[in-house]
């Protein structure tokens, strides 16, 4: 069984940054994808980035160069960094995994991951 937890959402400014962390916790050695997706209430998940156990990143066209997904596997910490954010990124961010099996892994695929934490806010005033 695996737990995750996000933290790091707030409330910024357009442009500003903010960056989310996702501890996960229990048998995370098996974990082959993870990723981040984000869901405005009313509307459909949206996949953003996804990182695999080699370390190969995925991103949604909309957060390419201005989002960095990373993890720290001795902390077993996956990290979301957010630069130059626009009023179009306020969502509820989640992050996600696939333990045990390699599921596909690519940033729209994030949304569909079975493992997922309780989320973060993230709201960016323009």
């Amino acid at each position: 069984q695996v737990q995750l937890v996000e933290s790091g959402g707030g409330s910024v400014q357009a442009g500003g940054s903010l960056r989310l962390s996702c501890a996960a916790s229990g048998n995370t050695h098996s974990g082959y994808c993870m990723g981040w997706f984000r869901q405005v209430t009313g509307r459909e998940r949206e996949g953003v980035a996804t990182i695999d156990s080699d370390g190969s990143t995925t991103y949604r066209e909309s957060v390419k160069g201005r989002f960095t997904i990373s993890k720290d596997n001795a902390k077993n910490t996956l990290y979301l960094q957010m630069n130059s954010l626009k009023p179009e990124d306020t969502a509820m961010y989640y992050c996600a995994g696939s333990y045990g099996y390699e599921s596909p892994c690519y940033s729209d695929y994030a949304r569909f991951l079975e493992v997922r934490g309780q989320g973060t806010l993230v709201t960016v005033s323009s």
